[in-house]
């Protein structure tokens, strides 16, 4: 009895340890990264690549080793993905769907949603079919480009909500039109992972496909026309009060959005898109809303973030690309990665009627990557689907992309007529 307590002490010391240096050093990038006028988010990505291998790491190896271990521990895996799903679970509440009750909207969303999936993929299969011999010689390459394809065509819902909250843009039409296009896209990108993993451990069928298929139409009509009325019912016989959650109406959130979040791993597209569907069935109650991210937000995006950040960061070695055909190759990743994003989206904005100025915006906007991209890699890594290196370089994919978009919003936006708000707390 006596030594179990005293593991689970030891294991205590050793995850609070790491949630301090988690935390504080997400913070400090955050706000060293707000002054250069970049959202506070790349600071925290950045946070937790520096205390990896890349840099903590590599420099004071011992110290790493005391402070993370060898790999990430299970309590602190296991916090970052709950922090997922309530992070997910906000950006649905901070939806807006007024605007797309017009057709101008919709048809843009429908094709650049399209356009952002289909062009990405096909270029990064085409360099997974390329690269395979040389990067991952010892991975089927038909997994392999698959999962490269997957990982070109991403978009960033969580990361993108918060972009466009901090530059104003969650009410107007573009910011609608991105988000509702980057969750279409986010949610074709996770049936795909999950029939690539299905591929991979050769239980693909097309019944099996159409199953899941037929399962995520069933829990969207569920969602919409029984759990929807039955979140505003509750929202009735248990209001918000004076900007305040209740405590019993609290307790019935989290065991919905985890419930949810239940059914969408069961139905292989992720436990975290749970949070973001239970998040949609609430977006309309204002006052919860606010009351949500005024009580629980913060202390996700502060506390429960910079996990998931650190926990990418500590499998991530940007020094482990040593050879320079890995940098060409990081080159070619970049360039398919931006040019297949920015441009097929332009393209699909200007076909659905939007301006040029406006569908180079949405071109940007839809390159956001990071945080559904980390995740998505993640996952693939897990598997085994992708190697050390090519995991490496498409993280550093992902950062690159979402460093892109603050420097071109604030460009661009101030020469299509949109204001630029300085210093909103993220």
């Amino acid at each position: 009895m006596h030594s179990s307590v005293h593991q689970t002490e030891g294991l205590l010391f050793s995850v609070l340890l790491q949630l301090i240096v988690m935390i504080a050093a997400a913070r400090a990038g955050n706000q060293l990264l707000r002054r250069f006028g970049q959202p506070g988010v790349i600071g925290e990505i950045l946070a937790g690549l520096i205390l990896g291998p890349s840099l903590f790491g590599h420099f004071f190896p011992d110290a790493s080793l005391f402070l993370f271990g060898a790999k990430a521990s299970a309590p602190i895996t296991i916090i970052s993905q709950i922090g997922l799903v309530l992070l997910m679970f906000q950006i649905g509440i901070d939806f807006e769907f007024g605007h797309l009750a017009h057709a101008k909207n919709r048809n843009g969303v429908i094709g650049i949603a399209a356009a952002s999936i289909m062009v990405p993929f096909a270029l990064g299969f085409g360099i997974g079919q390329i690269s395979a011999p040389h990067l991952a010689p010892t991975i089927d390459p038909l997994t392999y480009s698959l999962f490269f394809g997957v990982g070109l065509a991403i978009t960033a819902v969580p990361i993108l909500g918060r972009i466009l909250r901090e530059f104003g843009l969650t009410g107007r039409e573009i910011g609608v039109v991105a988000i509702s296009a980057a969750a279409a896209n986010d949610v074709v990108g996770w049936v795909l992972l999950a029939a690539i993993s299905a591929y991979a451990s050769a239980k693909f069928s097309a019944e099996g496909v159409g199953l899941q298929v037929g399962g995520i139409v069933l829990l969207a009509l569920v969602s919409w026309f029984v759990l929807r009325p039955l979140a505003h019912k509750l929202l009735v016989k248990l209001p918000v009060i004076d900007g305040h959650i209740p405590p019993n109406l609290m307790t019935v959130i989290l065991c919905f959005v985890f419930a949810i979040g239940i059914c969408t791993y069961k139905l292989g597209i992720f436990t975290i898109f749970g949070g973001f569907l239970a998040g949609l069935l609430f977006h309309h109650e204002r006052k919860f809303v606010e009351a949500w991210r005024a009580q629980i937000g913060k202390f996700v995006l502060v506390f429960f973030l910079p996990v998931f950040f650190t926990y990418t960061g500590l499998r991530t070695n940007v020094l482990g690309l040593v050879s320079a055909s890995d940098w060409q190759w990081l080159a070619l990743v970049l360039a398919a990665a931006i040019l297949g994003k920015i441009i097929p989206v332009y393209v699909a904005g200007r076909l659905a009627g939007f301006n040029h100025k406006e569908s180079t915006i949405l071109g940007s906007l839809m390159n956001t990557r990071a945080l559904m991209e980390l995740i998505v890699l993640n996952i693939g890594f897990d598997l085994g689907f992708i190697p050390q290196n090519v995991f490496t370089m498409l993280v550093i994919m992902a950062v690159t992309t979402t460093v892109m978009t603050g420097p071109l919003l604030r460009f661009l936006l101030p020469r299509a007529g949109y204001a630029v708000p300085v210093g909103v707390e993220a």
